[in-house]
């Protein structure tokens, strides 16, 4: 006797991939069950409601992108506003503008002119100009010299690695954008916002009418899970699905340390980065400026980076040679299974949000509209 399966698919973890992957599959009459071992819906994106302003409980989320037809998409589901992120370093109590920009070579320099930046910034790094940068240190030094580098990138940079500069690749910094332009826009993306209301409103529109399932942890109940489907779409680490049969890949995580204020601004900005080698966390978010928001009271978060093995969460993948090579063999295996694995942890790639959601609606198109 052949047993009709409940659902179509099983999708295991409920952010931006697997709810877009669900959503789409239910257009085309498709049944999911999504499951995620964490309590609520929308993986990182997940915001808690604290004193009244949407906190981004695992680091700052903000949308952008240049393809129109996503930027649409998400707006079906909840408005963006028109929050443009514009962060600012603090260096031993000085503060530049980000991205490198005339106003950053101004704080730096005194200069007015492009002309006089550039004279400056090609003084300072043809001394370390070189047919081939031996490690990240030697790159940033050949692209921006000197006071670029360690006022706002090499502290920054060995916290966020947890490695001294001279230890990483030189290909993690292919290049450093210099704006020659008054422009304290960090992308340049044509379509940038945070979700009025937050993130969850987007996540819970995805997610409307399909069964999930929260708090459910998918290798513990692996056997039972699969009986209801008929195909598993995985979006957690792909090495843990295999048993870290090839090893273990590797990650950088980070540790969220929230705090409430009784005032109601407490940096004025919702992104300071902090670049000085001695500070540990590497950036403070004030959440209510992602919304522009009037409450009395602020919430401020502290970032700091810690090797994924003592953190909870994985965060962003080391794509050295080393661990791509243990990817890839995964990802052979993984082309003989009847599942399908999406997103920044099942492709060990690290993604934007308009990445994962452009790579969910790729994947479903294939599957369904051919």
């Amino acid at each position: 006797m052949i047993l009709t399966k409940k659902y179509d698919f099983l999708i295991v973890g409920a952010g931006l991939y697997g709810a877009v992957f669900a959503h789409e599959a239910k257009k085309r009459g498709k049944t999911s069950l999504v499951i995620d071992k964490r309590e609520h819906i929308g993986g990182n994106t997940f915001c808690e409601k604290i004193e009244d302003i949407n906190v981004h409980a695992y680091g700052a989320h903000i949308f952008h992108t240049n393809d129109k037809r996503i930027w649409d998409y998400v707006n079906d589901f909840v408005p963006f506003n028109r929050y443009t992120n514009s962060p600012v370093a603090n260096y031993k109590g000085s503060f530049y503008n980000l991205p490198f920009n005339m106003n950053t070579f101004h704080q730096l320099w005194g200069v007015k002119t492009p002309a006089e930046a550039k004279s400056i910034i090609e003084e300072q790094s043809k001394k370390y100009q070189k047919n081939r940068p031996e490690n990240l240190e030697e790159q940033a030094l050949s692209l921006v010299g000197e006071d670029i580098y360690y006022k706002l990138i090499k502290g920054y940079t060995e916290k966020q690695w947890g490695r001294k500069a001279t230890e990483l690749p030189a290909f993690i910094i292919k290049r450093l954008p210099l704006r020659y332009t008054f422009d304290n826009n960090y992308f340049n993306d044509n379509y940038q916002g945070i979700p009025i209301g937050g993130y969850n409103e987007l996540s819970g529109g995805l997610l409307e009418g399909i069964d999930i399932q929260l708090g459910v942890n998918y290798f513990k109940n692996k056997e039972s899970l699969e009986k209801l489907a008929s195909k598993t779409v995985f979006t957690g680490k792909i090495d843990e699905y295999y048993n870290y049969e090839y090893g273990k890949l590797e990650y950088r995580g980070l540790r969220f340390d929230h705090e409430i204020l009784e005032i109601d601004n407490y940096q004025g900005n919702a992104v300071i980065n902090y670049t000085e080698a001695e500070i540990p966390y590497t950036r403070i978010l004030e959440h209510k400026h992602f919304e522009f928001g009037q409450q009395k009271n602020t919430v401020i978060t502290k970032e700091y980076p810690l090797e994924a093995s003592t953190s909870q969460e994985p965060y962003y993948p080391i794509n050295d040679e080393k661990n791509n090579a243990m990817y890839f063999k995964y990802k052979k295996k993984a082309e003989n299974d009847n599942v399908i694995f999406g997103g920044r942890l099942a492709e060990y790639k690290y993604y934007d949000m308009h990445q994962v959601i452009g790579a969910a609606l790729a994947k479903t198109k294939n599957l369904f509209d051919i």
